[in-house]
């Protein structure tokens, strides 16, 4: 008997936050998720630009507000570098930049950081798939 496999590939991920506590507990989250693998962890946006490099992620969790580099900077060269790749701004800024983010070419959609876990992870899921038509059609 033929046994194809239906399994979904493996959704690569990233994730960028200076705080150590949420970039832990965003890896713990995804990696108890079926097909989702955190691909690295990353504290700026420079660090972040070089895993893209090293780990071809297909979705980026991307905070805004880093030092080093911020992920409004960071987003732009990592477009440059990976077009398909699906970044999410993921923010618990306040302000009225937070929406006008999503108008920004280089972000694929826009998160707060005070979200339910439940739709963060199907957010990613999204982005995750559309990272796939992406390279499919490309």
């Amino acid at each position: 008997m033929l046994m194809l496999s239906c399994e979904l590939s493996t959704l690569r991920v990233l994730v960028v936050d200076d705080h150590e506590l949420t970039r832990l507990t965003l890896q713990l989250v995804f990696s108890c998720q079926e097909n989702i693998q955190v691909v690295g962890l990353a504290s700026n946006g420079e660090e972040a630009i070089e895993m893209v490099k090293r780990c071809h992620p297909d979705v980026i969790v991307l905070d805004l507000q880093m030092p080093v580099m911020d992920g409004w900077s960071a987003s732009s060269q990592i477009k440059a570098i990976s077009p398909n790749t699906q970044i999410l701004a993921y923010s618990s800024v306040e302000d009225a930049n937070f929406q006008g983010t999503k108008a920004m070419s280089s972000f694929d959609d826009v998160c707060k950081k005070d979200v339910p876990t439940s739709e963060l992870i199907a957010l990613v899921r999204r982005l995750g798939q559309r990272a796939g038509d992406d390279s499919v059609a490309g």
